[in-house]
């Protein structure tokens, strides 16, 4: 009987340890796998570039936003000479660029760099360019025909050259009209180049006074000079010689104490 109890207990205690085993194998947490190195993830850049149209030559901003830390930041496009960045607060870039002398259009503009883990950095924008229509430049008023006399003043006979320009188209002639001058007209000779010339002359019977000079180009009158004429004590005006007038006989007189040989008057 004791026996029988003994292997019973025994196997009673088999049983219990080999339970107790069971549940503590359970009961046990299973360890975690170790952790895998995190990959970073994209990093993202960009690069602003003003929205509006652009002329050539303008001075432009170029806005740059990227990680803290990323290196060798480049902007570059065809249309822009060269981008200087310069690090401002939070991550970004500013700088300046002139817009280069392009035709009109629409151009890419590239941002490359490195973050500061080495993922590569690159960003692309659009800029357009275009001139616009240039102002056309104002048109150059003509100067107006001018006239110039190569003295205002002159006695009869006197030659006085006439100068007459002007810049009108197809004008093939021009003259001068004056009381002043013989004839009262004077054609001039055209150079080919706008530039009329001719040689007048102070009337002869022309009084002492004040005249006008009235010039024309193409048949219409553009201008008047005025022109003094002194007639008295001209050079040019000769006195008319006087003839000697024969005595008639019965003029003749024979002075006291003399002879009368007939060739003087008596009251001589």
């Amino acid at each position: 009987m004791r026996k029988a109890l003994t292997l019973t207990a025994a196997a009673l205690t088999t049983s219990l340890a080999l339970g107790g085993a069971t549940a503590f194998a359970v009961g046990t947490p299973t360890p975690s796998p170790t952790a895998s190195a995190s990959t970073h993830p994209a990093t993202s850049a960009r690069v602003e570039m003003p929205s509006s149209p652009v002329k050539p030559g303008d001075a432009i901003s170029v806005t740059v936003t990227a990680p803290a830390g990323s290196k060798n930041l480049a902007v570059s496009s065809a249309a822009l000479g060269d981008v200087r960045l310069t690090p401002a607060k939070d991550g970004s870039w500013s700088g300046t660029a002139k817009v280069a002398d392009v035709k009109d259009g629409s151009y890419g503009v590239s941002l490359t760099g490195s973050a500061p883990d080495g993922t590569r950095l690159q960003a692309t924008a659009q800029l357009t360019v275009k001139k616009g229509d240039s102002p056309k430049p104002p048109t150059p008023t003509p100067a107006s025909s001018t006239l110039r006399l190569s003295t205002d003043f002159g006695r009869p006979g006197d030659k006085v050259t006439v100068t007459v320009k002007t810049t009108a188209k197809d004008v093939k002639d021009a003259y001068v009209k004056s009381g002043a001058f013989a004839g009262g007209r004077v054609d001039l000779k055209n150079d080919g180049h706008g530039t009329f010339t001719g040689t007048a002359t102070v009337a002869k019977d022309v009084r002492t006074g004040y005249y006008g000079v009235d010039a024309f180009a193409g048949g219409k009158k553009f201008d008047t000079a005025k022109f003094s004429v002194e007639a008295k004590g001209n050079p040019d005006v000769k006195p008319v010689p006087l003839k000697p007038v024969p005595l008639k006989p019965s003029e003749h007189k024979t002075p006291k104490g003399s002879v009368n040989t007939g060739q003087a008057p008596a009251d001589a």
